[in-house]
């Protein structure tokens, strides 16, 4: 992290490949109930018992033992219901809360970050009871079914509850994941039957189906109320998820709240529908008009915010009428000063946000040596290797493997993916004709003068007007 002669600490790279304490059990009991999951439970196999057994035990001795075990003693007859499927869904949710809180205890080792207290649950707000139990509905018929038996009959079905759900924003939340898991099945099942389907993503699909069914659940998708911010925010770098459907930017940065109390990091996203045909750098012309932080961040500058919705977790809920352009703002200055300090007031996840794939803690690494073994990018970083997952760095920007590669220091995210610890890079130092340089893969989120980025906007826009005037005909007919 930040040299220690500038108020930081040295990370203990070394923890990183350390093993944890009952990770493989617990990431054992997912995986036999995910296989459960592809065959499905209508009629189902001596294998799939022992799968949903294996579940049961891996929370014997906690609160969910009763129900879970009834849970997979119904769903191995055959005969298990709604309630079942949720109590099966909560406890698979559960052995992934314990191993990202595990996970997240290693890195605040690793980086000698306290962790503050998450804030009580807030109170269950009531959903319209008739489309949560139509979104249940559709979910335990796709888990009876398994992903080998899906068809486009079935997928289709989720629809209906869609559109009923979008109007509600209380609802928006949940009526999104079950479009986007329905439009991956129906991607899926339309090039091939589900008996034939090659290469199932089993924990991805599993992990959908369970958290859309939670979120079905009175409380499940509330919030606690959000505090405000007011102060001065010091932009780290911009995280891009993209998916056929839709796409979500997640800046990175550092706050510095107006009555000096301690800076804490938070997160700032934009998420938008996006037509499939819209890809790398056209996606920062659909964020744009409703996010002006990303100007902030391309201009290398701060901002200055007032009284700005904060959640518990960090998370700034973005209102660009509460936010002003700041004074210049570099964001390796700011990680190099700020950052160690920040990451003292780190924030715990909500309960339903606790899983492996959400783990993403902002660090700096510097000082390292470079080195490629077998094809893996790593970071030598105090005799420690850690392993860089460049090919996340995002293509809608100038950062490429190649600068990571050549680079001396770094901002990245702290992951977790497929039993390692990797670094995805945010943006790094590098030297060009013997200058120190920062190349951020976030530099052209509010746009760009570089001759490269300027032929990506260009391909870009033309796509979009193309698509703009095209949804305009169809509105006017």
């Amino acid at each position: 992290m930040v040299p220690a002669d500038q108020g930081g600490g040295v990370m203990r790279t070394a923890l990183l490949t350390d093993p944890v304490d009952g990770l493989d059990e617990a990431l054992g009991a997912v995986d036999a109930f995910d296989r459960v999951l592809v065959g499905g439970l209508l009629r189902p196999q001596p294998a799939q018992a022992a799968g949903l057994a294996a579940l049961a035990d891996a929370v014997a001795g906690t609160p969910l033992a009763s129900r879970t075990a009834e849970a997979a003693a119904r769903a191995a007859a055959g005969a298990a219901g709604e309630d079942h499927f949720v109590a099966l869904a909560s406890a698979r949710t559960a052995l992934l809360g314990s191993v990202h809180d595990a996970l997240i205890t290693r890195i605040d080792e690793v980086t000698g970050r306290p962790r503050i207290e998450e804030a009580a649950p807030p109170p269950a707000r009531r959903q319209p009871a008739n489309l949560s139990a139509a979104a249940r509905s559709w979910l335990s018929d796709l888990a009876r079914a398994g992903w080998q038996g899906i068809d486009l009959e079935l997928v289709s079905g989720a629809a209906q509850v869609v559109s009923a759900m979008l109007p509600d924003p209380a609802l928006r939340r949940s009526a999104t994941l079950l479009d986007g898991f329905a439009a991956e099945l129906a991607a899926s099942s339309s090039s091939c039957p589900g008996a034939t389907l090659e290469g199932v993503p089993v924990r991805r699909w599993a992990d959908l189906w369970s958290r859309a069914m939670l979120l079905t659940l009175p409380g499940a998708a509330a919030v606690s109320a959000p505090g405000t911010a007011t102060g001065r925010l010091l932009p780290l770098g911009v995280d891009v998820h993209e998916h056929a459907t839709a796409a979500q930017a997640q800046v990175h940065a550092v706050f510095e709240p107006a009555d000096g109390t301690a800076p804490r990091l938070v997160r700032a996203a934009v998420s938008v529908p996006k037509p499939d045909t819209v890809v790398g750098a056209g996606v920062w012309q659909l964020f744009r008009p409703r996010m002006a932080l990303l100007a902030a961040v391309s201009e290398g500058s701060s901002m200055d915010l007032s009284d700005v919705p904060i959640t518990a977790e960090g998370d700034l809920i973005w209102d660009d009428e509460r936010a002003r352009p700041g004074g210049p703002a570099d964001a390796f200055a700011t990680a190099r000063v700020a950052l160690a300090a920040a990451a003292a007031t780190a924030a715990a996840a909500a309960p339903l946000d606790r899983h492996p794939a959400r783990i993403a803690e902002p660090v700096f690494l510097e000082g390292y040596t470079a080195r490629r073994d077998d094809g893996v990018l790593l970071f030598e970083v105090a005799g420690h290797p850690v392993v860089v997952d460049a090919d996340r760095v995002p293509v809608a920007g100038p950062l490429t493997p190649e600068a990571v590669e050549a680079s001396g220091a770094c901002i990245g995210l702290l992951r977790w993916d497929a039993g390692v610890f990797r670094l995805q890079p945010l943006a790094v130092e590098t030297t060009v004709r013997k200058r120190t340089t920062a190349v951020h893969g976030g530099a052209w989120a509010g746009g760009t003068t570089d001759k490269a980025g300027l032929r990506a906007e260009k391909a870009a826009t033309d796509a979009v007007k193309v698509l703009r005037e095209r949804a305009g005909r169809l509105l006017r007919k």
